[in-house]
């Protein structure tokens, strides 16, 4: 009975304490979940008010919060769907994770940290928040593209965390981590997948839809959660987080085609738990641990929001998203959260880390979760100003990448293109696998190989290390190469599937476009095999030579895309100048049809333009392109604008738009329409045009 009194005494100060707090933000127009941190603060042990919630159960019910906050995800995600964003999302989540665990190892080392410390302070900083961000998306109705990137990106954050777990815990242990040892933990985690979905596909959606029939609103209610939190205990039950076996029973779900209807009877329970766990986060707050370790919170912070920002941002636009795309989604994945607090106390349980961290987590997390919602509701402005930033010549590559993409999807050759591919990303695996086992191998054998070579020699201990690491380098060129060389392959192979070439003897009118794809890819397929090769090599190597090495690729392959770009800039001039003559002869003859059927196969490589015309009282007439901000919200690009007293090829952006001029846009068909919405534009051809935008 005594513990019934904690637990009601515990439930009725957190939630009387958040009412109060979250009418108060809401009042004052903030996101309710800063409401739900200061009542943690206050409910805490650290705050000396007489209003001490029992930190146990808090976090208990907390938990129930995580397990019905993503078991909601979950139901929005559809395994088709989570196939679907899969690739993107793995190489995005490949390239943020490889940045954030170089930095903060590299900003431990900055602080005297030992080694085995900085790497723990690397895999903190390099998880997300699912929780958070998935409350910050509803309360600031996120939907479409933007939060399919960003859940796909936390998935594989989560299973990237289950297996930093297992490193870490091998490492700090002193087991150490051979190749087997990897594989083994990568096959159970696969195995168990593979097992839970192959079951669940089988029983789940055919018994929630017979309980939707044949049940009732409650029914149906409680079947779903006997669901959600059985799933949760077989994976905690198999070394898994309850967070991933929740976010798989909600997607089993959704394949029963009744997700709308369980997502309306869990709402109710998910928020009163969700607002549990942000308490919950308030209440680890220190602010007496703040104070001490203050210069290194406020370096960790800023390493979270800019380092994960422009990590994600690279990583998701070398996957084909727009800038605006990619900027939105670098913005809302800049804070940590619950796996940061699990790796920091597994450091700390493992005597792995001293006690400082696990407070510099909590209070790095409680800071970004803070400034999530405003990042979230920024960042599209913030993608807008990097747009018109950016140099007219990467703004054309920019506007044309997701029109390549959408051709090479679309592109006959897939399936060989899919051979190709496979056999030089197996030749990259084997290239990034001998390059880290060589450094790795070189820094363990470093004291006794250096002694060898002194003796052979005759040689001081201090030269044989300068022999043995000169030897590792020469032994590293023929992989370095090898890698520069598959990156290229593997942009060819793209580029000549999204781009095929003309017939043998003919000029080749795709070559400009071409180029500069295959050095987007090459310097993108560089990026993204560089990255992790940096971040499990930085621990073995002295100050920062892997840095370098990236950094010299950037700049290399840099001035080979910045060359392809400028002629690619070339190529789109004189196809706007096309455009224009075509537009031109059509309204001078007064002909129907489409005016650029001719050019899109004269210049290939300019994505599917059309012609639209401003309507009359549009709201675009008067305004500069910078201030519609086209491309920036669109993605579309503005080849040409043609009107009676003089036509703007390729124009700049503060080109103010008249009404009647005859717009040519070009990029992916979902940015046409919506670029044609923007400007309240209607086709010029209500024939042709309508089936390239159809097409």
């Amino acid at each position: 009975m005594q513990g019934a009194h904690h637990f009601l005494l515990a439930l009725t100060i957190v939630l009387c304490v958040a009412a109060v707090t979250t009418v108060l933000f809401q009042r004052l127009r903030q996101p309710v979940v800063l409401g739900y941190i200061l009542a943690g603060l206050l409910v805490g042990p650290h705050v000396p008010i007489p209003l001490v919630a029992d930190r146990e159960i808090v976090q208990t019910l907390s938990e129930l919060g995580v397990i019905l906050l993503m078991f909601a995800l979950g139901l929005e995600f559809s395994l088709r769907k989570l196939v679907s964003v899969g690739p993107t999302a793995g190489v995005t989540a490949v390239v943020q994770s490889s940045i954030m665990v170089w930095l903060g190892f590299v900003a431990g080392r900055a602080f005297g940290w030992t080694t085995l410390e900085s790497v723990f302070a690397g895999a903190i900083v390099a998880m997300s928040s699912t929780t958070i961000i998935a409350k910050a998306f509803d309360d600031l109705r996120v939907r479409g593209r933007l939060r399919d990137l960003v859940v796909g990106v936390l998935l594989v954050e989560d299973l990237f965390a289950i297996l930093f777990m297992a490193v870490l815990t091998a490492v700090a242990t002193g087991a150490g981590v051979s190749p087997g040892q990897l594989g083994a933990t990568l096959g159970r985690l696969g195995a168990f997948l593979a097992v839970l979905l192959a079951a669940g596909m089988l029983i789940v959606p055919r018994g929630i839809r017979y309980v939707s029939r044949h049940g009732s609103r409650e029914t149906l209610l409680v079947a779903s959660l006997g669901l959600c939190f059985g799933t949760s205990y077989l994976a905690l039950a198999a070394g898994y987080s309850v967070a991933l076996g929740a976010f798989i029973a909600g997607s089993l779900v959704a394949e029963s085609g009744v997700a709308p209807a369980v997502e309306d009877l869990v709402r109710p329970v998910r928020d009163l738990f969700a607002a549990i766990f942000f308490v919950s986060v308030g209440m680890l707050i220190d602010p007496a641990l703040v104070a001490r370790h203050w210069i290194a919170i406020v370096v960790f912070i800023g390493l979270v929001v800019a380092g994960k920002s422009i990590a994600v941002t690279v990583g998701a636009f070398l996957t084909g998203h727009g800038v605006r795309t990619s900027v939105q989604a670098g913005m809302s994945l800049a804070q940590i959260g619950e796996f940061s607090f699990i790796l920091a106390a597994l450091g700390t349980s493992l005597g792995a880390t001293r006690e400082f961290l696990y407070p510099l987590a909590v209070a790095v997390s409680a800071v970004t979760t803070l400034t999530t919602p405003w990042l979230i509701g920024g960042s599209g402005r913030v993608a807008a100003w990097v747009d018109r930033k950016l140099p007219r010549r990467v703004q054309t590559v920019v506007s044309l990448y997701g029109s390549w993409l959408e051709q090479l999807g679309a592109s006959p050759g897939r399936a060989t293109l899919g051979t190709r591919v496979r056999r030089v990303v197996r030749a990259l695996l084997v290239d990034v696998a001998a390059m880290t086992a060589l450094v790795i191998g070189t820094s363990v054998a470093t004291e006794p190989a250096a002694r060898w070579i002194a003796g052979a020699l005759g040689i001081g201990v201090r030269l044989g290390r300068v022999a043995l690491w000169a030897a590792a380098a020469l032994l590293a060129v023929p992989f370095c190469v090898g890698l520069l060389r598959n990156t290229r392959a593997l942009g060819v192979a793209v580029a000549s599937a999204a781009l095929p070439g003309g017939e043998a003897g003919r000029p080749d009118l795709a070559a400009a476009p071409r180029r500069a794809l295959v050095a987007v890819v090459q310097l993108g397929a560089t990026i993204v095999v560089l990255l992790p090769i940096v971040a499990l090599t930085q621990p073995f190597l002295p100050g920062a030579p892997g840095a370098a090495v990236v950094a010299t690729a950037i700049i290399v392959l840099g001035i080979a895309f910045w060359r392809s770009a400028a002629n690619l800039q070339g190529h789109v001039r004189a196809g706007a100048q096309v455009i224009v003559e075509s537009l031109a002869k059509q309204g001078a003859s007064g002909a129907h049809g489409d005016a650029l059927t001719g050019f899109r196969a004269m210049f290939p490589g300019l994505g599917e333009p059309v012609a639209a015309r401003l309507r009359p009282g549009s709201a675009a007439v008067g305004r500069s392109l910078s201030e519609l901000g086209i491309r920036g919200k669109t993605g579309a690009s503005v080849l040409a604008i043609s009107r009676p007293d003089g036509s703007v090829l390729v124009p700049a952006a503060d080109e103010r738009l008249r009404e009647g001029d005859v717009v040519a846009l070009s990029g992916t068909h979902d940015a046409i329409d919506s670029a044609r919405e923007l400007l309240d534009a209607e086709l010029l051809s209500s024939t042709g045009a309508d089936a390239v935008a159809r097409a």
